[in-house]
């Protein structure tokens, strides 16, 4: 009898159409399942429980990200199961006409484009020192795509928002374990009735996959991507900011500076909603040896609302910067790609640096702000290499 590989194994069941649940699985090879489940076998898993899942930062090396290589981050299980034909999205609170939409009803409304670059609240966590709690994202829970869907503006005008409408809070389908409360989070009305907030039902020019909010999620563009709740199923128009578990007290910053280790208590932080400014190098990778000759560092920087003005680049750790050169491809909420050429002078070990500039004249600092959750790191990025003769 001929010998099947794991890997075929698996593939063969899957393509057959058979249930495979993650609980089936044993050690060593579920994580290697989980990838070909989620058909993203390149990039890093940080959690199998809910599948969070980073991009090695090497493979962001286009200006649109690729579904495939685009990180995943769920703070509970997927929905398991779906019904096209029962799904609608209920539309209600404080508005004078309730709704309830169909998926051929959100298809029928006017749809737009959103070029954004999602950024998981929590990348960088994993630089915070003392160590904070929390999924331990290095540098790459972070892509850019195409959004396209209905404005979320289009579909509150025919719900008729009241006056006494402050707050838009969202409900997904995805289905939280024992007594977890459900993932519901708010935006103000403000970022709600903005033409580029979306109800987006395709990325990058096709369906969402059901990894990414299928079959439709808010985008909140600029802000962190706890603010663009997938798999969504309800919208409810509050007088106040919504105060469940995922708003508080998860997902708020200090309103000041604390110390590292330091206690901060609830009243004195506010929510977490724009992006800093922040920047990567995805060449050459950590660790990397290159040829003493030209060297090019390439990279990414982005800024949320704002946009990205300058990127300087530091071949000597921190104590010299240059200008880098911006890329062409440029978005209202999208990251700008950057590129320096740097000849080392002489073989030996090197520290790059990289620090953006943004429109608000925010500069990306040495370390991110210290916080109990670990959010919005944005320190200095830094790779080593080593250059050889």
């Amino acid at each position: 009898m001929r010998s099947i590989s794991r890997r075929d194994f698996l593939s063969a069941t899957l393509l057959s159409g058979a249930a495979l649940a993650l609980g089936d699985l044993t050690m060593p090879w579920s994580a290697e399942a989980a990838a070909l489940i989620l058909g993203k076998e390149k990039l890093i898993i940080r959690s199998l429980r809910f599948y969070d899942l980073e991009t090695p930062v090497t493979l962001l090396n286009s200006w649109i990200t690729p579904v495939d290589l685009f990180f995943v981050r769920n703070h509970m299980s997927e929905p398991t199961t779906f019904d096209p034909d029962a799904y609608r999205l209920t539309v209600g609170g404080e508005v004078e006409h309730p709704l309830s939409l169909t998926l051929a009803d959100l298809k029928k409304l006017a749809a737009a484009t959103v070029t954004n670059t999602l950024e998981c609240a929590g990348n960088g966590r994993g630089f915070y020192q003392p160590r904070v709690p929390g999924v331990q994202w290095q540098r790459g829970a972070v892509g850019t795509a195409r959004y396209t869907g209905p404005r979320l503006k289009d579909v509150l005008a025919r719900a008729a928002v009241k006056p006494t409408g402050k707050h838009v809070m969202f409900k997904g389908l995805d289905e939280p374990p024992g007594k977890v409360p459900a993932f519901i989070r708010s935006i103000p009305i403000e970022k709600a009735l903005d033409p580029d907030t979306l109800l987006a039902m395709e990325m990058n020019g096709a369906p969402l996959l059901k990894h990414h909010g299928y079959p439709v999620r808010a985008l909140a563009p600029g802000w962190i991507g706890a603010a663009s709740c997938k798999w969504l199923t309800e919208i409810r128009v509050l007088d106040r900011e919504f105060e469940g578990n995922f708003m508080k007290p998860a997902y708020r910053m200090p309103k000041e500076s604390v110390a590292p280790g330091a206690d901060v208590k609830p009243e004195d932080t506010v929510p977490v909603t724009g992006l800093y400014v922040k920047s990567l190098i995805s060449r050459p990778a950590e660790g990397a040896a290159a040829k003493l000759g030209l060297v090019h560092i390439a990279g990414a920087a982005w800024a949320g609302e704002a946009e990205v003005t300058k990127v300087d680049v530091s071949t000597d750790g921190g104590r010299t910067w240059n200008p880098a050169q911006l890329g062409r491809d440029h978005a209202k909420y999208a990251w700008r790609f950057f590129e320096y050429a740097w000849k080392p002078a002489k073989p030996g070990a090197y520290t790059l640096m990289s620090r953006a500039t943004d429109s608000q004249g925010r500069v990306q600092p040495a370390q991110g702000m210290w916080n109990p959750s670990g959010y919005l790191w944005n320190g200095l990025d830094q790779v080593n290499i080593h250059v050889e003769a």
